[in-house]
């Protein structure tokens, strides 16, 4: 790996750190400054000529602000000579900008993958994006990875024989069926409808979860308005037990504290693609869980570097 430069942003150090914990590399030092008229400046403080550079920023809150660092980040490592630039991207936000769903607004997904490109990125090594479109959104190489694994070891040491994943759309519902393979269960999905002023209604759930151990798996969950909506219709089925699952954990505006106060959520899991913010009724009643994909994040970037298959980490018995 001496041909190899890793760098982070500021949205997310602390998983960088781990990546390259689990590679062996150090993770060279980035210097971001802001000029007097609020304009940004990054430095990368370290060899990039020649070298294999992975740049470690996933967009989060503030996204814009996180967007801006990743383009100057990229633009550093083309001006500073380097061999490629791979953007790993942990959450990518503006995918949910998938579709022209209304009159006259943006792509805001496919807009900031043209910007990604035209900054310099020539790879891009992202996990759960929200939809399977997004891919395409990019005109260089994607390496679109996946928490199922590292969600389905984690459950594995609960009694699964009468477990039921449910989605909470139909959406999603391909995800949840994989989930569900992956350790043996049945699925099921709410029929979900979102209306223009953001409210969500699900109407039913197209599956058996009476009696059964279900897990809601979503892509990501930020107020947690459409699992507490699901979780209403779930109570009228009569479930066994409730737990709660996510790839990334964005838990905007209080969700954490408002799904851990629902008296039959046993647990919230999510990962640690995004910083997941920890509030006191989390803290009090236990009930989330963070898992570390480090270690799948490490082993992709690994296996770029040295011109291995990726697809073969998702090769399951």
């Amino acid at each position: 790996m001496r041909d190899i430069a890793v760098f982070s942003g500021s949205a997310h150090p602390e998983l960088a750190r781990e990546v390259c914990a689990h590679l062996g590399v150090p993770l060279r030092p980035t210097r971001v400054s802001r000029f007097a008229n609020d304009c940004l400046e990054v430095q990368l403080q370290a060899n990039c000529r020649e070298r294999d550079v992975f740049l470690i920023q996933p967009l989060v809150r503030p996204v814009q602000e996180h967007l801006v660092e990743l383009l100057l980040m990229c633009d550093a490592a083309r001006g500073a000579s380097a061999a490629r630039i791979t953007v790993v991207m942990p959450h990518y936000s503006y995918a949910r900008s998938d579709k022209k769903d209304a009159p006259r607004i943006s792509l805001g997904g496919r807009l900031v993958a043209d910007l990604l490109v035209a900054a310099g990125a020539g790879r891009v090594l992202a996990m759960t994006l929200h939809a399977p479109q997004v891919h395409g959104f990019f005109s260089v190489p994607v390496d679109h990875l996946h928490a199922l694994r590292e969600l389905a070891a984690h459950f594995g040491q609960y009694d699964l024989t009468r477990t039921t994943v449910v989605s909470p759309d139909l959406g999603n519902a391909k995800q949840a069926a994989a989930f569900a393979r992956l350790i043996g269960a049945r699925v099921a999905a709410g029929a979900k409808q979102r209306y223009p002023d953001d409210r969500v209604s699900i109407s039913s759930v197209i599956g058996d979860v009476t009696g059964r151990d279900v897990i809601v798996l979503d892509d990501e969950i930020a107020k947690g308005s459409t699992v507490i909506e699901l979780l209403d219709r779930l109570r009228e089925l009569g479930p066994r037990s409730i737990r709660v699952a996510c790839t990334h954990g964005v838990f905007a505006a209080g969700a954490v504290e408002r799904l851990s106060e629902q008296p039959d959520v046993l647990e919230i899991v999510c990962t640690n693609t995004v910083p997941v913010p920890m509030d006191e009724t989390a803290e009090k009643t236990g009930k989330l869980q963070v898992l570390s994909i480090a270690p799948a994040l490490a082993e992709a970037v690994r296996r770029i570097h040295n011109g291995e298959s990726v697809s073969a980490l998702f090769e399951h018995s």
